[in-house]
């Protein structure tokens, strides 16, 4: 969305940016697009304090670890990484006996693709349609396919760990174009790993069971993220639709 072409074309076509992540402001400024940094809108939805208690309970989850699996929310997601990911629980199922998961499906179809991926396995998996900020609230740690989700998983102050898989030809094309070494928004926003990321080669089960079990061996790195994450949430909560009206208010009048 960065890319010098494209603030071009936004150049010509646009006589105000609102943009909802803080790095974005510098970036149409120096191109001499006016803009205004207004916040996002899910940082205003979620809490500040998660309440995991309440959100164990709704969902029915016993006492002791939970994890959350978010494949993605387009069936094609689903495809690559929902058995992924199962795979991987599989494995921290071993050095955790009492680990539960939940995992979110965006509609009925990927419920449906998820409950086939998960044929053959014997995990306590809570396959839910919907009530994805339940299950974030809700877990210990997050395994999450990149994207907004990644972004909601920080707002709860979720550990987690980062995955996708895309075609051979697709992978090689966003290397060549790539502009920052990370595809978490997490990571982009703190300009940092402050989180793994485990993409195409790197995205096996015992990969991303390592790094989901390394969060639950550290509670002091935990924590370190939780602040960051606390930092982030502030950041971005700025009362996105007030400052978007007041952006707005202006051309509205000359309109």
């Amino acid at each position: 969305a960065w890319r010098p072409e494209r603030i071009h074309r936004i150049k010509q076509a646009v006589s105000h940016m609102l943009v909802v992540f803080p790095f974005e402001e510098q970036i149409y400024r120096d191109a001499g697009i006016p803009v205004s940094y207004v916040g996002h809108p899910l940082a205003d939805v979620i809490p500040l304090e998660p309440d995991t208690a309440a959100a164990r309970t709704e969902l029915g989850l016993e006492s002791g670890p939970v994890i959350a699996l978010l494949p993605g929310s387009r069936l094609s997601e689903v495809t690559r990484h929902a058995r992924l990911m199962l795979d991987a629980a599989a494995r921290i199922r071993q050095r955790h006996a009492d680990m539960q998961f939940v995992l979110p499906a965006a509609s009925d179809a990927a419920a449906r693709l998820i409950r086939q991926a998960a044929q053959g396995l014997s995990l306590p998996v809570h396959i839910l349609v919907g009530q994805s900020h339940a299950a974030l609230a809700a877990c210990d740690v997050a395994l999450v396919a990149s994207g907004t989700a990644t972004l909601e998983a920080a707002l709860f102050k979720k550990p987690m760990v980062i995955t996708y898989r895309v075609p051979a030809l697709t992978a090689y094309l966003m290397r060549k174009k790539a502009l920052l070494p990370w595809i978490g928004l997490p990571n982009i926003l703190a300009r940092d790993f402050v989180v793994p990321e485990r993409v195409q080669e790197a995205a096996t089960p015992e990969n991303l069971a390592h790094d989901v079990l390394a969060w639950l061996d550290d509670a002091p790195r935990r924590n370190a993220l939780v602040e960051t994450f606390a930092a982030m949430h502030r950041s971005l909560r700025q009362d996105a639709s007030a400052r978007i009206a007041e952006a707005l208010e202006p051309y509205l009048e000359g309109a």
